[in-house]
């Protein structure tokens, strides 16, 4: 028995060490031992080949001759022994990573993190050299994936090994510390083309490594076993793993690309960045990880954005048109989206320089540039809601060749004046259009005047002009007016010119898009787009001067002592209006008995915007958050008209307040975070309008931070239109504005709606939006139920079966049958719409509903947004917000006809139709659209079927359909309101459809 014990260690004792005893305290060092006894030992057992170093390796080392055969295999090449580099593909490496991954990795981590900082020889610096290839990685993640699947079969037979959920952490930390840094392509590349004769030998390992990288299997291999630690009782990780972060993962790759388009690899091989790159564009993050290139290769002092040609001429044809149209969009959001009208002389550098940056970053490429003119003219809208500066810039680059710049006029005045594009366009859509024809106009009236002169005595002007005049809605024909006096102001002179004598086009607006044909850009240099940008507002944005205070003229004194005057009762001055500060006793800080409780850095509420957004982001403190969020409502609406702080700032006020995330679990934080996004918009609506609604689309958000956007603007817009009052209103004014107390009850104690007091805040329900559908559906019903109570009685007259047999007799009357008319009851009278003024009116058609109605028809296009927009309650509330804003209009305004089209277009859309089908919330929001665009348009139904006829017709077959597929009755109370709803709807349509029957006769000729 004794042959098989064997000792595992000897420790030799001092005999004149006895004294102290038996016990003794023996340092254990990891250091590499430097004794004769381990010299020797390493030279006996030192590999001379590959082979030699395996076989170590397989018998468990100790850390010494470990550090020796890892330094020997990260040197032999360099020191030329005849074998290849560790990090070449071949089955002796494979094998050598293999157990350097298996074994070597997990036993010794803990003393190669000890040995971490020891220089450049350290064992984990040389341990990563060895993995630091395509050949490693795939290793590691087979290694991670193994022991997922383990650890998933132990989960579902509840028992777990322990040391599962320690070696899941081991092997994220080793691959995480093996893929660091921004030189991987290049290596990886040199590996793959080192030794090899044929190119064909060279592309199969290329395309691993494309595979490897450039997959999702790193992030997803990531993600799950870092969720398995996380869960484990043994996890001792704070932080998280990047590599599970596909965002941080992508930027990783965009960093590497950006290494290999900047060294001189890139001149030798230019298609292989662009395959990576495409490949790292399928991980879901494409406008970010241009948005790093971006930044490495044109955006940083000193850099060359030619660099950045060579990616784009190798891409495919599609891919090439995305990209550099979302360049374009990273540009206007970057720099040109905060100048407005840009009219400032100071504006023009900054035009120039992306316009520098876009004439460099394309190159000679004939493709890029062609693509340039297909997002000026195509349907893509030209950069929908973006401020004119894109588009001046871009043409910029177009006029270099006149043939571009002569063809984006010819395209954009042929589609100017077609009277689909008229009719069905969004109106952000035509106004972008109308820009960059009279941009491009001036152009070619400079570079070859000739053929713009003949261009306007061609039919395609007259019948662009004629068209325009032609078109029901009010603002394509004021565009078609100011295109027409501003294309013939370059070419005819004198009384030839066309001139409509109208105060809308010589006043403002108009007098700016006529101006767009005097506007020259040249490509500048790019230093101002190193510089810091500072915000700039346009001309329509500066503030008024404040006026002087009126100067009195002095009074002499009297002459002569005092004037005493007796005043009655009622002349004598309230007094008691002044009442002092009672002085405190004590503190009620010093009341506390455990004087460490006491609390003497609590922070004070903000009174600056800048304040504000301070403590906004101090996520870490609860004091700081309650506070803001507490303050933010009143604060806003208080500086609202005060000053130039909350417009200076309501953008990065917005963007921090629809980001903020309840880390503190506040009772209150949806709601008073809502109130402040609705402060915001409620103080700036022209601006922040139009910035929710773009965020809404292009944001990187959740859907209930987007949902919660949508909110806001519905919320905002009502309060805008008057059908709703903030009690924040009342708290936000000044002292200064308001009455006395006592003199304020006078006139309050009159007003019976007016008697609640103003410091009672109502909370936000969730779901406030829906609570107004709900009340507006009510209402629209109501009549509908009425009118059946003269042909049936008792106390279901309300339920689904009378207005079932409604239905029934109207839709006998439609096919000429006989039966009982049924006229709208009398008695029950519909509450009068509340006519508002045409400016606000008109701010909620052009800030709120115009840019979500543009934005999303933009969005339908790209692929990436559609699976967000299209979630089930978010489209739903997407459809209930248009459809209150169109409510909040009313029917005063005078763009409720292009607002009615766009938005019966929209709801009668395949994709929205496609998704109703089976969703009975999709469903009740298309019904509740037609609910409202049939309530506000009840006093102009006639111009709605003469405009609308097959859309009419359409709605009233798709409502017909839905009312039939539901069943309602006691199965379902949701399915029986989505009944209810669209019966009221049909019978609207029908009634309709039936009066204006001749209206519809001539739209309607071949209808199928």
């Amino acid at each position: 028995m004794d042959e098989l014990l064997k000792p595992v260690s000897t420790v030799r004792i001092n005999k004149s060490d006895d004294s102290a005893g038996l016990l003794r305290e023996l340092s254990i060092q990891n250091q590499p031992s430097h004794t004769p006894q381990a010299k020797q030992k390493q030279q006996t057992t030192s590999p001379n080949s590959p082979e030699d170093a395996l076989e170590i390796l397989r018998h468990e080392p100790d850390y010494d001759l470990l550090i020796f055969v890892l330094r020997f295999l990260s040197r032999y090449e360099s020191e030329r022994l005849g074998f290849p580099s560790i990090k070449s593909p071949n089955p002796v490496n494979a094998r050598l990573v293999q157990v350097l991954v298996s074994n070597i990795a997990p036993n010794y981590w803990p003393l190669l993190l000890e040995d971490a900082n020891s220089g450049k020889n350290s064992g984990l610096k040389l341990l990563l050299h060895c993995l630091s290839s395509v050949t490693g990685v795939n290793a590691i993640l087979l290694r991670l994936g193994a022991l997922i699947q383990e650890a998933k079969s132990e989960a579902a037979g509840k028992t777990q090994r322990p040391d599962d959920a320690l070696n899941l952490d081991i092997y994220l930390d080793l691959l995480c510390r093996v893929l660091q840094g921004n030189r991987w392509l290049i290596e990886a590349w040199e590996v793959a083309a080192s030794g090899q004769d044929a190119p064909a030998r060279v592309r199969p390992a290329v395309q691993l490594t494309l595979a490897t990288l450039g997959s999702g299997r790193i992030i997803s291999l990531s993600a799950e076993a870092e969720e398995i630690v996380k869960t484990s009782k043994l996890s001792r990780r704070a932080e998280n793993i990047w590599l599970a972060d596909s965002l941080q993962y992508t930027l990783w790759l965009g960093q590497n690309i950006a290494t290999w388009l900047l060294s001189d690899m890139a001149l030798k091989e230019t298609k292989f960045a662009s395959e990576f790159f495409v490949k790292a564009r399928s991980l879901g993050h494409s406008d970010a990880l241009i948005g790093h290139i971006l930044e490495q290769l044109v955006l940083k002092d000193g850099t060359d954005p030619t660099r950045l040609s060579p990616l784009l001429s190798n891409l495919p044809q599609t891919t090439q048109r995305q990209v550099i149209f979302s360049i374009l969009k990273l540009l206007s959001a970057k720099y040109l989206d905060r100048l407005g009208r840009c009219e400032l002389e100071e504006n023009k550098p900054l035009i120039s320089a992306v316009s520098g940056a876009l004439n460099l970053i394309l190159g000679a490429d004939e493709n890029g540039r062609r693509h340039l003119v297909d997002w000026l003219t195509g349907s893509s809208g030209a950069g929908i809601g973006e401020g004119v500066a894109i588009r001046r810039a871009v043409i910029a680059v177009v006029s270099q060749n006149k043939d571009d710049i002569v063809a984006v006029l010819e395209k954009s005045l042929s589609q100017f004046g077609e009277s689909l594009y008229i009719k069905h366009s969004p109106m952000l859509q035509q106004e972008a259009h109308a820009q960059v024809l009279l941009l491009s106009a001036g152009y070619v009236h400079r570079l070859w005047p000739i053929r713009l002169t003949m261009l306007l005595r061609s039919s395609v002007w007259l019948n662009a002009i004629s068209n325009r005049l032609a078109a029901p809605h009010q603002r394509a024909r004021f565009l078609g007016m100011v295109v027409g006096e501003g294309l013939s102001g370059l070419v005819d002179k004198g009384d030839k010119r066309l001139n409509f004598h109208m105060e809308e086009t010589d006043e403002g607006e108009g007098l700016w898009y006529k101006g767009l044909t005097e506007v020259s850009d040249e490509i500048g240099p790019l230093d101002p787009l190193w510089k810091p940008q500072i915000k700039t507002r346009s001309k329509g944005d500066r503030p008024k001067p404040a006026k002087k205070p009126e100067t009195r003229p002095a009074t002499k004194p009297p002459q002569t002592g005092f004037i005493i005057e007796e005043l009655s009762d009622e002349e004598a001055p309230e007094i008691d209006d002044i009442v002092p500060y009672a002085k405190p006793d004590s503190d009620p800080e010093d009341s506390d008995e455990d004087p460490t409780l006491i609390r003497r850095d609590k922070p004070k509420a903000p009174v600056y915007i800048r304040d504000l957004i301070k403590y906004l982001r101090d996520t870490d403190s609860y004091d700081h958050q309650k506070l803001a969020l507490s303050t933010a409502p009143t604060l806003i609406r208080r500086k609202a008209n005060y000053g130039t702080e909350v417009s200076e700032h309501a953008d990065e006020l917005a963007s921090l307040l629809v980001g903020l995330s309840d880390r503190f679990e506040m009772p209150d934080f949806d709601e008073l975070r809502l109130q402040g996004m609705i402060a915001i918009v409620v103080a700036k609506p022209h601006i922040m309008g139009q910035w929710f609604a773009k965020t809404f689309f292009e944001g990187d958000y959740s859907i209930s931070q987007r949902a919660a956007i949508l909110v806001v603007l519905g919320l905002s817009a009502r309060e805008l239109a008057g059908l709703e009052r903030s009690d924040y209103t009342a708290n936000a004014e000044f002292p200064s504005r308001r009455l006395p107390e006592r003199v304020e009850k006078l006139y309050l104690s009159q007003s019976p709606s007016t008697s609640q007091s103003s410091s009672t805040l109502k909370p936000l329900p969730p779901n406030a939006l829906d609570g107004i559908a709900s009340s507006l559906t009510s209402s629209f019903l109501a009549p509908l139920a009425a009118s059946a109570a003269d042909a049936a009685t008792g106390p279901d007259i309300l339920k689904l079966s009378t207005v079932t047999s409604q239905l029934q007799e109207a839709e006998q009357r439609q096919e000429g049958l006989k039966g009982p008319r049924i006229t709208k009851h009398k008695s029950l009278s519909k509450p009068r719409v509340r006519s508002i003024p045409n400016t606000t009116a008109s701010l909620i058609a052009t800030s709120f509903f115009s840019p979500l109605i543009a934005r999303f028809q933009a969005a339908l296009h790209a692929s990436r947004s559609r699976g967000i927009l299209f979630h089930s309650h978010l489209l739903a509330l997407y459809l209930k917000t248009l459809a209150l804003l169109v409510h909040a209009a009313g029917p005063s305004t005078l763009s409720l006809p292009e607002m009615t089209a766009e938005l019966w277009r929209l709801l009668l859309g395949t994709s929205v139709r496609a998704a109703a089908v089976g969703d009975l919330a999709v469903t009740r929001a298309v019904l509740f659209g037609f609910m409202a665009l049939l309530e506000v348009n009840e006093n102009r139904m006639r111009d709605v079927c003469q405009e609308l006829g097959r859309e009419v017709v359409e709605a009233e077959e798709w409502t017909a359909g839905v009312f039939q597929r539901l069943r309602g009755g006691d199965e379902g109370e949701e399915e029986e309101g989505v009944k209810m709803l669209a019966a009221g709807v049909l019978v609207r349509l029908r009634e309709g459809i039936e009066k204006w029957r001749l209206v519809l006769v001539g739209d309607l000729i071949g209808f199928g």
